[in-house]
């Protein structure tokens, strides 16, 4: 039932010319035609599964350094204004696609979608007379554009037919719903304030908020099933820049030059060994979203992720001064 649309919004497959009411109604019409006549064997257009775009889950701004001039630990620095932030994410494929495209396997004037012919099907209303074991249906091929629909009188309703929704793919629409932000990164020691020395703790912190953490909350419903979703960050995970990875489980402690804990190690979030050789390091953090669903007697869970931009951090020998 999941579709996307730009930037990952969920929307209805593009329809060229006519709209689907007006398509439907030409169906129709053509029904009634052949009332009494032999069965239309029209031909649908074969399915051919695709790629439904890879990872597509709620859209997201690009990607862009942020970080708030939090100065060196041990020594003076001060604050400052987050900039922009961004990110990219992932998803999971919809059951039903058409020529590379994920469309809803269930449209409300079109009925179900057949993966196996690419057509969609809905019983014909009125029913006109039909011999005894079959009936009438409209057929919308070439999954569902204009210009493809026939009527077919059938033995039995094709694979798909009357299936109730999937809750799966339900979870997947309301997760389309909500934004889950990259993370906003800041570190200390921040380079423009001055670098940092070998062996010294760093502090790595990111911004809070539900939109960064979570919990998030939705819900998306169809034919009377009704899917709720929560969605939160279960760990962030730090790349120091020298192959270290360092995981915490929250956005971490801001730095602060006149802290009670200012040249000290991060009280939840730090490198606390620092780096063991000069130089300047690319700093990013990746966060890790578990979104759990139920409804309609069963429930999982999604997982997801963001990454933020780069920080800089520079890092300098100590020097020893002898006499």
């Amino acid at each position: 039932m999941l579709t996307w649309g730009g930037r990952g919004v969920p929307a209805r497959p593009a329809r060229a010319g006519t709209p689907r009411r007006l398509l439907l109604t030409a169906g129709l019409a053509l029904l009634l035609a052949l009332t009494g006549a032999p069965a239309l064997l029209a031909t649908g257009a074969s399915a051919r599964a695709g790629n439904p775009g890879g990872e597509c889950p709620p859209g997201q701004n690009d990607c862009n350094v942020w970080d708030d001039e939090p100065g060196t630990p041990g020594g003076p620095g001060g604050g400052g204004d987050p900039g922009g932030g961004g990110g990219d994410g992932g998803g999971a494929a919809a059951k039903c696609q058409w020529n590379g495209r994920v469309i809803p396997c269930y449209d409300d004037l079109l009925g179900w979608f057949n993966n196996g012919d690419g057509c969609y099907y809905k019983l014909a209303e009125p029913q006109p007379t039909a011999p005894e074991g079959q009936q009438w249906y409209v057929r919308t091929c070439n999954g569902g554009d204009l210009g493809a629909q026939s009527v077919v009188l059938r033995d039995g309703p094709p694979p798909g037919y009357g299936a109730p929704p999937d809750p799966e793919e339900l979870a997947r629409r309301a997760l389309a719903s909500i934004s889950l932000l990259p993370p906003r990164v800041a570190v200390a020691p921040r380079r423009s304030k001055g670098p940092g020395l070998v062996g010294l703790p760093v502090w790595m912190w990111a911004s809070g908020g539900a939109s960064y953490f979570g919990p998030l909350r939705a819900s998306a419903s169809d034919r009377g099933l009704t899917v709720e979703i929560t969605a939160r960050v279960t760990r962030i995970v730090w790349t120091m820049g020298d192959g270290t990875q360092v995981t915490c489980t929250g956005p971490g402690t801001p730095y602060t030059a006149d802290g009670p804990r200012a040249g000290r190690t991060s009280p939840d979030c730090g490198y606390d060994r620092g780096y063991a050789r000069a130089g300047t390091y690319q700093v990013s953090a990746t966060t890790f979203w578990t979104v759990e669903w139920s409804g309609g007697g069963e429930s999982g869970e999604i997982a997801q992720s963001r990454v933020s931009g780069t920080v800089p951090v520079q890092i300098n020998e100590l020097q020893v001064v002898t006499r």
